[in-house]
């Protein structure tokens, strides 16, 4: 199914019915759930405002803002607005939404059909990129039959920016899944122009279940100020449903984790808390915040004591300078830079590289067409801070003598071939890496970090330059 396992604590609400069975078809779903009672916008509206129902896709924009808001341009345009489900989940460190929309499929579907029964929506998009999400949507929607109003399903590009709310109502209403700027929000314009409901799988799947318990049992389970349960990725592995509230140190500990070096959460828009910060935080976006870190889109990746945590960083960083919409300069000319400041750090390129990795932080900054750039510099910022040690170590001196264990997850790439490494011939000059960063990285003594690596077939000329460009011959394509 998802291809990662699901586990929870307690109770499970959104994942009810999963004890027995791999997946909860029509029929299961209504004996577990039965079904949710309609009431108008305003009874919505004030139901996810008692329930401090939040957007579980990153950003946590209160959910009851989102309707009143929706409520207000669609009488103001004189039109019916669109719900847009939002499970693209582009970042390789989540799975939590695909989870819920192959295994409780109808969970979603109902949280969205309530929000267009009470917006008198025209229809319902659900938004997805990978194929078994569509498969297993357009199977639950077979099992209905028939709904009120119509739902489609729309395959979008998979790529991290398919899912920026702009991008992805450009995308329905046009193909392009390209964030559009301008600051306007898509309760305004969204899908087709019109006022767009959009938010991620896990909200209207709390959104259902708040309606069907109601206000007061929903908030029995987790804290006062941040009730109910919430998805977690962890390790970018497991799917847990837990309480908010739960310690993170004990969580993890439940799933054979610790902290180890500092704990990424809120995913790679996310920051890094340090193991001290780890062992204090709970479950929470206020306990996360007060940390230093973010709830995010619910992805916790604890960063093993084995491998370099710049290294790891420096993946990461590289591939979100991939995921460019190449829009505008900061994202599709600032990121890129700023990875290969962050290389010349990670080399020991001492006080002028560190000078050089702030400046083109601060050049991204605040001057996207999204969020992007702005959540790319946060991420490098957050390393630096929290890994201080091992920038010290990279910086002044000889690196912290640890290989990059790629231990934060990658999308799996489609290969064109490999570059190889022939090791009687390297030198260690370093030329092939300031060709190709992508794909060649260096260890801690200033070899590539590995013998075989494998070349996309967009880098294949790239490559090709970096095997020209090495002096000692030591590089060939397979």
């Amino acid at each position: 199914m998802t291809g990662a396992p699901i586990a929870w604590l307690g109770r499970p609400v959104l994942f009810a019915g999963l004890e027995h069975e791999e997946r909860l078809d029509y029929r299961s779903h209504l004996l577990v759930h039965d079904r949710p009672t309609a009431m108008p916008a305003d009874e919505l509206a004030d139901l996810a405002e008692n329930v401090n129902l939040r957007g579980r896709g990153g950003a946590g924009f209160p959910f009851a803002r989102k309707i009143r808001a929706v409520v207000k341009a669609a009488a103001r345009r004189k039109g019916r607005p669109v719900v847009v489900v939002n499970g693209t989940e582009g970042e390789p460190s989540c799975l939590k939404d695909a989870a819920l929309l192959l295994r409780t499929p109808h969970l979603v579907l109902d949280g969205a059909l309530l929000a267009a029964a009470a917006l008198d929506a025209e229809q319902v998009v659900l938004g997805v990129t990978r194929a078994d999400v569509e498969q297993s949507l357009r199977r639950a929607l077979s099992e209905r039959r028939f709904t009120r109003p119509a739902v489609t399903v729309t395959r979008l590009p998979e790529r991290f920016v398919s899912g920026e709310g702009s991008a992805l109502a450009r995308g329905i209403t046009s193909g392009i899944a390209l964030p559009r700027g301008g600051g306007v929000r898509t309760s305004d314009s969204g899908v087709g122009g019109m006022p767009t409901l959009l938010s991620n799988a896990e909200t209207y799947a709390q959104l259902a279940v708040a309606a069907r318990l109601g206000a007061l049992p929903y908030r029995e389970v987790g804290l006062p100020s941040e009730p109910g349960t919430v998805l977690l990725t962890l390790a970018g592995s497991q799917v847990v449903e837990t309480p908010t509230g739960v310690p993170l140190g004990e969580l993890l500990a439940m799933f054979g984790l610790d902290a180890g070096q500092g704990v990424l959460v809120g995913g790679y828009h996310g920051k890094w808390l340090t193991p001290a910060a780890a062992a204090m935080a709970v479950v929470s976006r206020e306990s996360f915040q007060s940390l230093g870190g973010a709830l995010g889109a619910g992805a916790i990746l604890p960063l093993p004591d084995t491998t370099c945590p710049l290294g790891e960083a420096l993946r990461v960083a590289r591939w979100m300078a991939d995921e460019t919409a190449g829009q505008c300069g900061p994202c599709y000319l600032g990121l890129p830079a700023l990875v290969k400041a962050l290389e010349e750090v990670v080399r020991g390129g001492g006080r002028a590289a560190l000078d050089a990795v702030e400046t083109r932080m601060k050049a991204v900054t605040g001057r996207g067409a999204c969020s992007h750039p702005d959540a790319a510099s946060r991420f490098v910022a957050s390393a630096l801070e929290v890994f201080d040690e091992d920038l010290q170590l990279h910086s002044y001196q000889y690196g912290c003598g640890r290989s990059v264990e790629g231990v934060l997850p990658m999308p799996v790439m489609e290969s064109a071939g490999s570059i190889v490494v022939d090791w009687t011939l390297c030198e260690a000059h370093g030329l092939c890496t300031s060709v190709l960063p992508e794909v060649i990285g260096l260890g801690a003594d200033g070899f590539p970090a590995a013998g075989v690596m494998p070349v996309p077939p967009r880098l294949l000329q790239q490559a090709a330059r970096a095997v020209d460009r090495c002096p000692a011959l030591a590089l060939r394509i397979q």
